[in-house]
């Protein structure tokens, strides 16, 4: 079951969670139709509101709820982008040009702004005391993710340990309450719930640790991104993290020199030690032990084509070259 025919499975869905985005983003402000118009339209796999979507399905979720909160999921996503972009000085995302690129830092930070409030004035509207509360202890808790990236810039002596701890608040988090977030609309049985919120968690670290694996392993044909561009910006993903525990002499001191400088200069010759290293392997095997526990918490929902989705989806995440 390929991504397509997951997306099929809830298609009236996501047709919905569309519609719904495109309403509530109605503003009399150009600037702001225009931005919201240009990153609705670039593209984008659209897998946060899917597993929400899948994961209120799965625990045979009836309303309309969970459109909403799929389309306050991607809201969210979409602004963290457009805030991402601007503090990375990014230029390309899937193949097109960044907000920022085209419109300017400014604008991009404030229409960030926009989708963020957008997204709250929904989740108010849902008025569900457990959902507004994971709302709200969720949000800072990806900022954080965000600044713990930022303040550890140029930082080529970042730990395995702490590499995991940005990833698990600016990425894992948001698939995460995704998923937790179907199942409470859904049941009120906890041990659901919690195994929904654990699938969530696992499915987002393993998504984020392909991302890194990608950036030294695919082309921008490929990827819609620059190749090397997290080590040009100081990055010091886990590749990068295994690719220095496993070298020493000149190729340690250019691996570090890298990422101190925020440099790409030299790109074939990193690209070539993270290969000699097996940096790569070693990212996406971490990945394949995540996505395993993934499938593993989803044990204690029921068989249906919903929760076979949910663990094809966990295949994608580490099989994917996107």
């Amino acid at each position: 079951m390929p991504l397509e025919s997951i997306r099929t499975l809830v298609k009236a869905d996501l047709e919905s969670t569309d519609s719904f985005i495109i309403s509530c983003l109605a503003s009399n402000i150009p600037m702001v139709k225009d931005i919201i118009e240009y990153i609705l339209t670039c593209g984008g796999k659209r897998i946060r509101p899917l597993v929400l979507l899948l994961s209120a399905k799965a625990l045979a979720h009836r309303g309309q709820k969970h459109i909403e909160l799929a389309a306050v999921i991607e809201l969210i996503h979409t602004a963290t982008l457009l805030h991402d972009d601007v503090v990375d000085g990014s230029t390309l995302r899937r193949g097109h040009k960044t907000a920022n690129n085209v419109w300017g830092n400014d604008a991009s930070v404030l229409v960030g702004d926009f989708l963020y409030s957008r997204a709250f004035q929904i989740v108010v509207d849902v008025k569900h005391e457990t959902v507004l509360d994971i709302f709200a202890r969720a949000t800072p808790f990806i900022a954080e993710g965000e600044i713990l990236q930022l303040v550890n810039c140029n930082n080529p002596d970042t730990s395995e340990e702490f590499y995991f701890n940005i990833i698990e608040r600016k990425t894992a988090k948001l698939f995460e309450i995704a998923a937790q977030l179907g199942a409470v609309l859904s049941s009120d049985c906890e041990e659901k719930i919690e195994a929904m919120r654990q699938f969530g968690l696992h499915l987002g670290l393993a998504f984020q640790l392909i991302d890194d694996a990608i950036d030294y392993s695919q082309s921008a044909d490929i990827t819609g991104k620059n190749v090397g561009q997290d080590i040009s910006e100081g990055k010091t993903t886990l590749p990068l993290i295994h690719a220095m525990r496993k070298s020493k002499g000149a190729d340690l001191k250019l691996l570090r020199d890298a990422i101190e400088t925020g440099s790409s200069k030299r790109l074939a010759d990193i690209l070539g030690i993270i290969e000699s290293t097996d940096a790569i392997k070693y990212t996406a095997d971490t990945a394949k032990q995540h996505a395993l526990q993934a499938k593993q918490a989803l044990m204690y929902i029921a068989e249906t084509p919903y929760r076979a989705a949910l663990e094809t989806l966990s295949d994608f995440a580490v099989e994917r070259k996107y």
